[in-house]
């Protein structure tokens, strides 16, 4: 069953439409990944999803209910949140404040504890410096703490930019490992992803943006068999 649908999505950067009526779904308990190259549409999808957009047409539906009705901080409520690009994480803040931020959400402090006790399960690191500021840790670091303080909201669904940009290719392994433990423990996943062969082995399914239109989708299997996406994404 879709938890996230979106249906005929036109957004428009001023009088510029970047996004030319997108049609997308993401069923429960899946990893879905958006391949294209930059300026495709890729970011401005999510932030569609989120509410930090706002298409000019069309529909998004999150766990039956209309999002396009609610502002942004209402979708979070809605069980939605966002790893950004670039992490934005708060450099003058510690990591143990970074990821209490990510909980403004949850009414349940016993539950945020228990989330958070799992995100320092999930990445040792990031407990080994829950006191240090967000500011003085590596590329590396500053993703895991982005995705954690994304998963302290508790959310179903979780939106993923670019979340290897410019991490070494062990680290990158490390942290697509993680991604799919989170998934296995029960959270949605749609990721954006330029690293496209770690993203597709990931996911369950893909689609293929070019120039803010959907030009394929299929299994993340056969993505990575077709010849077309081997010669533009995989270095075939």
């Amino acid at each position: 069953m879709a938890l996230l649908t979106l249906s005929n999505i036109h957004v428009r950067y001023g009088s510029v439409e970047v996004l030319h009526g997108i049609d997308l779904h993401v069923d429960e308990g899946e990893i879905v990944t958006i391949l294209g190259a930059n300026g495709a549409g890729k970011s401005t999808t999510l932030l569609s999803i989120s509410g930090l957009v706002r298409p000019c047409e069309g529909e998004i539906i999150f766990d039956g209910k209309p999002l396009l009705k609610y502002p942004s901080h209402e979708v979070v409520n809605l069980g939605i949140a966002q790893s950004p690009e670039g992490r934005r994480v708060f450099g003058v803040l510690t990591v143990l404040e970074n990821l209490r931020l990510g909980a403004f959400t949850v009414g349940d402090k016993e539950k945020a504890e228990q989330t958070l006790d799992w995100i320092f399960d999930l990445f040792p690191r990031l407990h080994e410096r829950k006191d240090q500021l967000a500011g003085t840790l590596s590329g590396g670091e500053q993703q895991m703490l982005a995705i954690g303080r994304a998963l302290m909201g508790q959310p179903k669904l979780l939106l993923l930019d670019e979340p290897s940009l410019g991490l070494a290719p062990l680290l990158v392994k490390s942290i697509f490992e993680t991604i799919r433990a989170i998934n296995q423990s029960g959270v949605t996943i749609l990721i954006v992803e330029q690293n496209a062969r770690a993203a597709l082995k990931l996911a369950t399914r893909g689609y293929v943006l070019e120039l803010g239109r959907v030009v394929m989708e299929d299994t993340a299997a056969h993505l990575l068999a077709n010849p077309s996406i081997q010669e533009a994404y995989l270095g075939a």
